[in-house]
């Protein structure tokens, strides 16, 4: 078999699997009871499992960009700051009690995260527009900005009460349940946007990927691609955050998995990263629902136990 054929059987192979897995999800969970049974499958379990899809995908393929541009494995979006604005914003609302809506449809909590993982990004961003920018003072950048707003954050926790503190620790272990599609409507769009620009940025990393002096041989505006990939991947994520909570080791884990098991092609990366990272997402949201009867472990716990051990494994393999 070809090495082309080898990898069109597994590109299949794992796009099958996803979408197994995804498909699947719904139906596990304790019986379904006669009269509540489609409002529970329709309204909670089959909107939770597209929130998974949507929030694993988008941070997988964000993760898998940010890896390329910044040419470090280890890259993430905690990497410019995101995470940390996004965790900024989200306590200024809890610490402060501010929980109405907005148009009765957005919650302030879910605004204010939006705003600081924007702000946050947006200033890492500007840095990477510089011609004189390399990858390590961006990094420097987004570990500085990540540090001071974690200061803020850590301020503002110290005046809170045990109800905010108790609140502000359940959002950041990240949470999934949804009542409706409310969420997925709201979220839909900018995950969208986020997956088109990245995918279509696919040539640009594959030549960034190279170097960036030799990129900059070939004509390319290695700023303005990386601005560009940096700008999308924070919208994406600070979307994901805002709505679900920071929920950890998707983006670093899936992006390896992908690139040991089909290559680092970022033709095929991407959009692998995306679909596998849905499937991922829902597999562990699944097993938080159901380990314990009659209760739910939040999902960044079983996306750490899992990812954790797992990224080791893949790493140790390369080596052995």
């Amino acid at each position: 078999m070809s090495p082309r054929a080898r990898l069109g059987t597994r590109i299949g192979a794992l796009v099958i699997g996803a979408v197994l897995i995804i498909g699947a999800s719904p139906f596990v969970g304790p019986p379904l009871v006669e009269g509540s049974a489609e409002f529970i499958f329709w309204q909670l379990r089959v909107p939770r499992v597209l929130m998974a899809v949507l929030v694993g995908g988008t941070l997988s393929l964000v993760g898998a960009t940010y890896q390329v541009i910044f040419f470090n494995p280890l890259a993430t979006p905690s990497t410019v700051g995101t995470t940390a604005g996004a965790t900024f914003g989200a306590l200024i609302s809890i610490v402060f009690g501010v929980r109405s809506m907005i148009w009765g449809e957005l919650p302030v909590l879910t605004l204010s995260a939006f705003l600081g993982a924007l702000g946050v990004s947006a200033a890492v961003t500007f840095v990477a527009l510089s011609k004189r920018a390399r990858n390590n003072d961006i990094i420097l950048a987004g570990i500085a900005s990540s540090l001071a707003v974690g200061s803020a954050s850590s301020a503002i926790q110290f005046t809170a009460d045990e109800t905010a503190m108790l609140a502000a620790v359940r959002w950041s272990l990240g949470y999934l349940p949804q009542v409706g599609y409310r969420g997925i409507v709201l979220l839909l769009p900018i995950a969208a946007i986020t997956a088109l620009g990245l995918i279509g940025l696919s040539r640009s990393l594959d030549v960034l990927a190279t170097g960036e002096e030799l990129a900059h041989s070939r004509g390319m505006n290695v700023p303005l691609v990386r601005a560009i990939a940096i700008g999308c991947g924070a919208l994406g994520v600070a979307g994901c955050v805002a709505w679900c909570g920071p929920i950890a080791f998707v983006e670093l884990m899936v992006p390896h998995f992908v690139r040991l098991t089909l290559g680092s092609h970022r033709r095929v990366l991407l959009p692998m990263s995306l679909v596998v990272g849905g499937a991922f997402l829902a597999l562990c949201d699944t097993i938080a629902r159901t380990v314990i009867p009659g209760a739910e472990l939040p999902v960044g716990v079983i996306t750490a136990a899992l990812g954790a051990p797992t990224l080791v494994y893949l790493i140790a393999r390369q080596y052995h």
